[in-house]
């Protein structure tokens, strides 16, 4: 291996390396648990190191990436459903984002409202809102990850966000 190809794949690493944080968010935003967050990051860069050769440099790394985790879930989802495992939704999964007691309580619950209500989204409902309101991706680097037009992702967005609103008030209510 070249001199040049060295540094293009160290470079590629670093990139990647950078990157694990958001690609966590984004996994956890999707799969609602950190353990399979976790996995599925881990598969996605097994993947893509493996893959390297078919990134193209000129188009942003966090975009294949993203690409790359929506595929494999998908890919897991399909998986799971053919073995009907059902997993529950467990509180501690999201970790806590507030300061004082009364204002940990109020996220806590308000986070795991949102959590469920993320849950019962479409997939391609949760990936959207994942992508853009979560990982704060442009609509054009979410139309180019989801490989959809720049249109559809503003249109779904705004139908995920007001079902997702929805959910989350209907729960609420219920509380």
């Amino acid at each position: 291996m070249s001199k040049a190809a060295n540094v293009g794949e160290l470079e590629f690493r670093n990139q990647l390396v950078a990157l694990l944080p958001r690609l966590r968010r984004f996994a956890l935003s999707l799969t609602g648990n950190m353990s399979d967050a976790d996995d599925l990051v881990q598969n996605s860069c097994e993947h893509a190191l493996s893959r390297r050769h078919q990134w193209r440099p000129e188009k942003p790394l966090d975009s294949w990436m993203f690409a790359i985790i929506h595929h494999l879930l998908i890919d897991e989802t399909r998986s799971m459903r053919r073995k009907k495992e059902h997993i529950p939704f467990k509180e501690e999964r999201f970790p806590q984002a507030a300061v004082s007691s009364m204002d940990k309580l109020d996220a806590k619950m308000r986070l795991k409202l949102v959590a469920k209500a993320m849950q019962l989204l479409t997939d391609k409902d949760r990936l959207v809102i994942s992508l853009v309101c979560i990982d704060e991706m442009s609509y054009a680097d979410a139309a180019e990850t989801m490989q959809i037009p720049v249109g559809t992702v503003m249109s779904r967005l705004a139908r995920a966000r007001k079902k997702l609103h929805q959910l989350v008030n209907k729960a609420e209510i219920a509380v």
